[in-house]
């Protein structure tokens, strides 16, 4: 499974509040959470010609009802059914800290941007049984990621995060993205104080 997990903090959350003009909903100030798939959290998303947080379920679920789809692939997303409508009509924008990944041999990481500003993750949502869910698009991994995993989310930049909720013709151009490289650190790091 790729992106699996992801980070929010107060940062996240200034710069939802500073892109929509409006309260994040459903973010209290205050430190830093995790999300996991099935876990209720605030995108972005386009309504009106605005930019609008939106609290929304992670994960389409499946066809079988067994389970969840979290991640779309780029590369053909156009293509898929179950896609196509949601990359072409209701496009998101998730902010987080960073993310984690897991190697081969189960050790975990966490990756962020090396300015600490926060990571936009192009996404796509769609409502089933009258709530919105979103998917979190994957691409290629860079050079930075790859030694860990060979998937990573399509990352923008503010104004590409901008263009994919709001501009219907950077669609095309935005799924075709190399994201920057991220810094990485192993869970030890994380948890050393000094």
């Amino acid at each position: 499974m790729m992106c699996g997990r992801y980070y929010t903090d107060d940062e996240t959350t200034k710069i939802i509040e500073k892109m929509t003009g409006v309260a994040a909903p459903g973010i209290n100030l205050g430190g830093r959470e995790d999300v996991c798939p099935s876990q209720k959290t605030v995108v972005l998303r386009a309504k009106e010609g605005k930019m609008i947080p939106q609290l929304m379920l992670w994960g389409f679920p499946r066809f079988d009802h067994k389970g969840l789809i979290i991640n779309a692939r780029t590369e053909g997303a156009l293509e898929k059914k179950s896609f196509r409508e949601s990359i072409l009509r209701r496009r998101c924008v998730i902010l987080a800290g960073g993310f984690y990944e897991w190697n081969r041999v189960k050790e975990k990481f966490m990756f962020e941007q090396a300015d600490g500003s926060p990571l936009y993750m192009a996404g796509c949502f769609a409502g089933f049984d009258g709530e919105d869910r979103f998917v979190i698009l994957t691409t290629c991994a860079n050079d930075s990621v790859s030694p860990v995993h060979d998937r990573m989310p399509l990352l923008l930049n503010e104004d590409e995060a901008k263009a994919w909720v709001l501009d219907d013709g950077a669609t095309e151009f935005i799924l075709a993205k190399k994201p920057a490289p991220l810094k990485k650190k192993t869970e030890y790091e994380q948890m050393c104080l000094f």
